[in-house]
């Protein structure tokens, strides 16, 4: 596990070249200077966790807006866009029901009453799959997925930075063991 942490990290910094090669050819030129102070393409330890964290907590926006969301909130917290940007497919097709569901139950928990998760067959009666039944379905959800879904995002994004600083962190803990083993 140690040597695929260790490749991928020389897998992650030998991109930081091509990346930049790319933007001084591109048309983002001239804004290089405020993307370098920004670290937005850097990767390193804290920028990459910072762009998953980002990636994570936009990745629940609906639709078309994570990618933008993430732009921006990587340009605030100075997180790797690269990162920021994959981060956000973790939700696809498959997966934004059963999120949606642990949104929907994480804000469940937090307000006060009972809830109950609406079933997909009072939406879809046939039972099918249609983008109207999903709209329709993720409004009968309402405020307990409104609740959740920040929360949910929240959770995410706590836990892709710890992961990027575990993985990160990972190999140099286990030679500063090895070593201290060996003395």
């Amino acid at each position: 596990m140690m040597q695929t942490l260790c490749t991928l990290r020389r897998w992650l910094r030998g991109l930081e070249p091509q990346v930049r090669t790319r933007l001084e050819c591109s048309a983002l030129a001239r804004f290089q200077p405020w993307l370098e102070r920004r670290a937005l393409f850097r990767f390193q330890r804290q920028p990459l966790a910072r762009g998953v964290a980002a990636g994570m907590f936009c990745g629940l926006i609906p639709g078309p807006l994570q990618i933008p969301g993430t732009l921006l909130v990587c340009a605030w917290l100075r997180g790797n866009i690269v990162a920021g940007g994959v981060a956000t497919f973790y939700t696809n097709p498959l997966t934004t029901v059963p999120l949606y569901a642990l949104a929907f139950y994480l804000g469940a928990l937090v307000m006060p009453g009972e809830q109950t998760l609406p079933a997909w067959s009072s939406v879809a009666p046939a039972g099918e799959f249609s983008v109207q039944a999903l709209a329709t379905w993720m409004q009968a959800l309402g405020t307990p997925l409104l609740v959740g879904l920040p929360a949910l995002a929240a959770l995410m994004a706590v836990l892709g930075y710890v992961a990027v600083q575990l993985m990160w962190l990972t190999p140099a803990l286990q030679r500063k063991r090895r070593w201290a083993r060996g003395r």
